[in-house]
């Protein structure tokens, strides 16, 4: 809900920053057709309105910023919007009107200045219901965003009652959880005591935790989070200072709800979103499509060299412990699904065919896993992903595993360009995986696969 939020937050920054260049444009073409019918005499100068283009967009993007006009908030308060794009041009103009008078020069009627005025005004206005119109409509076929809100109180049902009636972001409330000592006020819904949450999975279908509870009772919340942390859900907290008071870090506004992300990954940010997935799709597409002819070949000899399919796909937990159907080259003998999902390949395993074994050291049974990439299952870099009975099982031994579920799982990663896959110390691999998670950029993802090129390939814990 919050990125996809975010990116329509950018793509009318976007929208808005570019339109004095539009606008100005279609003035002009309004101001001819103006001088055209009655019959004035059209003199102007090309330079200068090409300079007053350029700068006035420049000075647009201030003012626009100043009246809110970009902001994604003001979409759903306003109506129109009109009011706030009247102010904001009005301003441009009289700024461009006092350059003006430095630039002689140049001939730049008043009068195709109104015009550009006009066209940029009625732009931003049809702009903001365009995008309220296309938002909404995505917003009809979007799957609401399930909700469990920690708190049982007046202030959680009221919180819990704004977030469904949010006409741009669709959520309903999949249950609530009472705090020790709260008199529950929520009527409608399934409510879980706190010491019950850990009897709640993943197939309970919860997409995020908002804690709804008063600024009084913040002390609670690392309490509430370590409860949460099983559940690899997003957690988010309704924060309310009373009117007047105005916090801008670690803050984002949801409507008329301000919020404090609690549990901030790159996963939500523009750049996670959008460059790495980008670089996934064309990176794994391209390796997929030079490797073709491998690929068969390979395919060919594990069908001619032992009994049973190409390819051997397992259950593995992803971004925000979401269980997805990973891909690989066979290359072990076909067994009984609980062994190959509860036990380590181990260096003699009897299992593993001959041409396995070279599969395996030469990590070429892992590159079915870009068609995992492709579908979004899993990134080119990020942390390895795991079966669910050893999650389950590390979950209980190491301290912060479950952190390790904030990115997208990856093919490659920190922990395996130094050395640590197989049977090695999950101890170990969290750590690098938590320091991926902490410093994560796309320059950071191209060093970890040109490592992986050059001393990841053949490993000696691979087998």
């Amino acid at each position: 809900m919050i990125l996809r939020i975010k990116l329509y937050r950018l793509f009318l920054n976007i929208g808005i920053y570019v339109l004095p260049i539009l606008a100005f444009r279609l003035g002009w073409w309004f101001w001819m057709v103006i001088c055209v019918l009655f019959n004035r005499p059209v003199a102007y100068s090309p330079h200068g309105h090409l300079s007053q283009i350029l700068f006035g967009t420049f000075v647009w993007a201030f003012v626009a910023g100043h009246y809110r006009v970009t902001s994604f908030d003001e979409l759903f308060r306003e109506r129109t919007g009109a009011k706030a794009a009247w102010s904001a041009c009005v301003a441009t103009t009289f700024i461009l009107l006092a350059t003006l008078f430095f630039s002689r020069n140049d001939i730049f009627p008043r009068g195709l200045l109104v015009c550009d005025l006009i066209t940029l005004l009625a732009l931003t206005i049809l702009l903001h219901a365009v995008f309220r119109i296309f938002f909404r409509s995505k917003v009809r076929l979007a799957k609401p965003t399930r909700l469990l809100i920690v708190g049982a109180d007046q202030f959680a049902y009221d919180a819990a009652i704004r977030l469904k009636r949010l006409s741009f972001a669709p959520c309903e409330i999949a249950a609530h959880v009472r705090l020790p000592g709260q008199e529950v006020s929520v009527t409608g819904s399934r409510i879980y005591e706190l010491e019950q949450l850990s009897t709640l999975t993943s197939e309970h279908g919860l997409d995020e935790a908002v804690i709804a509870i008063h600024p009084a009772q913040f002390s609670q919340i690392p309490k509430i989070i370590k409860a949460l942390e099983h559940l690899y859900l997003p957690a988010r907290a309704v924060v309310d200072l009373g009117e007047g008071v105005v916090v801008r870090e670690k803050l984002f506004q949801l409507g008329n709800i301000q919020m404090l992300d609690l549990t901030a990954t790159p996963t939500e940010s523009l750049d996670y979103a959008l460059l790495k997935r980008s670089f996934d799709i064309c990176f794994s597409a391209g390796v997929l499509i030079l490797t073709s002819p491998l690929l068969g070949m390979i395919a060919l000899i594990i069908r001619l060299s032992s009994p049973g399919p190409v390819f051997f796909v397992q259950d593995r937990i992803g971004l925000n412990g979401k269980p997805f159907r990973m891909y690989k080259f066979r290359t072990m003998r076909t067994g009984s699904k609980s062994e190959s999902d509860t036990q380590w390949t181990s260096p003699e395993d009897s299992r593993k065919t001959v041409f396995g074994s070279l599969l395996r050291k030469t990590s070429l049974d892992e590159l079915p896993q870009f068609i995992n990439v492709l579908k979004g299952n899993m990134s080119v870099v990020g942390p390895r992903p795991e079966r669910p009975h050893f999650v389950h099982k590390f979950l209980q031994e190491v301290a912060r595993y479950n952190n390790r579920h904030a990115l997208k799982v990856g093919i490659t990663g920190w922990a395996q360009v130094n050395g640590l896959r197989g049977d090695t110390s999950i101890e170990k691999r969290v750590e690098y995986d938590l320091y991926y998670l902490q410093n994560w950029s796309l320059i950071f993802d191209l060093q970890i696969i040109v490592m992986t090129i050059f001393s990841g390939l053949i490993n000696r814990n691979a087998y």
